[in-house]
């Protein structure tokens, strides 16, 4: 079994920065791939970015290539996603996400564990 939990989040103006932290308990970290969601309200959860167990491979959502920069410290347990010049429409929960596997998943019902969520507020 793996947990996890979000950190990171918070309300940033248009053009701002966040780094949000996903940190993981369990030994099988590291031979798991692991993803990044969110859902804004009214809609429905979308994968952000994905890393694969190594962090050689990784896959963003075409909204936030350029922007968005996912991964991975193995030897802390920890994904991290770097938002940078972030939009009032990256406004949502954000959810961690891993399952078993070595390579990169983009399916949202493949992941078998999940974070609580951390609210982004971008502000225009």
């Amino acid at each position: 079994q793996v947990q996890l939990v979000e950190s990171g989040g918070g309300l940033v103006q248009a053009g701002g920065s966040l780094r949000l932290s996903c940190a993981a308990s369990g030994r099988t970290f590291s031979s798991a791939a692991m993803g990044w969601f969110r859902q804004a309200p009214g809609k429905e959860r979308e994968l952000v970015a994905a890393i694969s167990w190594s962090g050689a491979s990784t896959y963003y959502a075409d909204s936030v290539k350029g922007r968005f920069t996912i991964s991975r410290d193995n030897a802390k347990n920890t994904v991290y996603l770097q938002m940078n010049s972030l939009k009032p429409e990256d406004t949502a929960v954000y959810y961690c996400a891993g399952r078993p596997g070595t390579r990169i998943f983009v399916e949202r019902g493949s992941y078998d564990y999940w974070g609580q969520g951390t609210q982004v507020t971008v502000s225009s």
